[in-house]
């Protein structure tokens, strides 16, 4: 998806109204299967699970006596969803809380999961947090081992999976390595999404450099979170023959709210980590 293939329909790249009166209208799904056909990606069949974990930093809506709220939101929308939601949309609806009056919390939750949950077509997680219980959660990083300092030379910036090598294909190790040179492009604006990736495997062992030098060429790519850590999967799957795979990408913030992409074909969940590199923007 290139600068000139904007979603039909959607608010990206558009001067746009900032409602404060709740407005579910606002929400804008975007189906995900014509991304997933140019990778081979059958929707009944997926070959992996996964979970898109979206933060919202400032969320804010009024109790019953017209004092404001505020609290940080986790969403997860399963990657079986038919649709995702386009982030711009999202942020505006959750702008439409500002200014609305709710009873309660459980109150927020509950209109937040239907209005969602309607709009990916399948149950959306969501759990709001007060900010003191969100700062103690405090900053982690991925678990494994980085690959940055890989002495390598690079001159891709555009994904490819030719670049992936191994070292020893009869050697079977199971590791975890992680990077935080990922950089991908808003597929409308261009605007740089910055983020960290993740790859657990069982398999043949990767040659590191490769996989740092496959995950830069993702550079200068513009598409959205969720596909680009599809297409990684799928890449790294068919070019290293992995026997069990994971990627795992969380994106820093924008405009309050971040997108983190899951997929994998092993049994296990996601890591609930907030990275350091989150806290300076």
């Amino acid at each position: 998806m290139t600068g000139t293939d904007k979603p039909h329909g959607t608010l990206l790249g558009e001067p746009t109204e900032y409602r404060s009166e709740y407005d579910a209208t606002l929400l804008q799904p975007i189906p995900r299967q014509q991304s997933r056909a140019t990778l081979g990606i059958e929707t009944e069949k997926l070959p992996f699970k996964g979970v898109d974990i979206w933060t919202a930093y400032e969320v804010s809506w009024l109790d019953n006596s017209g004092k404001p709220q505020v609290a940080v939101a986790d969403f997860e929308f399963p990657a079986n969803s038919p649709a995702i939601v386009e982030s711009k949309s999202f942020k505006l609806y959750l702008n439409s809380f500002n200014q609305t009056r709710f009873s309660s919390v459980h109150s927020v939750v509950e209109v937040l999961e239907q209005d969602l949950s309607a709009a990916a077509g399948a149950p959306v997680m969501v759990g709001l947090h007060t900010l003191h219980s969100a700062t103690q959660r405090g900053l982690g990083h991925f678990a494994g081992e980085s690959i940055d300092q890989e002495a390598v030379t690079i001159d891709c910036y555009s994904p490819n999976p030719e670049l992936l090598r191994l070292n020893k294909p009869e050697r079977f190790v199971t590791e975890t390595l992680y990077s935080d040179l990922l950089k991908t492009n808003c597929p409308v604006t261009g605007q740089p999404d910055w983020g960290s990736v993740m790859i657990h495997y069982r398999g043949a062992e990767i040659n590191r450099g490769s996989l740092l030098k496959y995950i830069v060429s993702f550079r200068q790519h513009q598409d959205f979170h969720e596909h680009c850590v599809e297409r990684m999967f799928m890449d790294i799957r068919q070019y290293c023959q992995t026997a069990k795979l994971t990627v795992y990408a969380r994106y820093t913030r924008r405009g309050g709210l971040d997108i983190n992409p899951y997929r994998s074909d092993m049994p296990d969940d996601p890591e609930s980590v907030r990275l350091v590199r989150l806290a300076r923007q």
